[in-house]
């Protein structure tokens, strides 16, 4: 269960890592094209 838990709350860390690493990515692609 509180492995469970913790696993959870590592996904959810990495998850945002992941989502900010493509916004920027977006965002520098966005500012290359214009």
């Amino acid at each position: 269960m509180i492995k469970r838990s913790h696993a959870q709350f590592g996904f959810t860390l990495v998850e945002l890592l992941v989502v900010i690493v493509i916004i920027g990515i977006l965002a520098g692609i966005t500012f290359s094209g214009a």
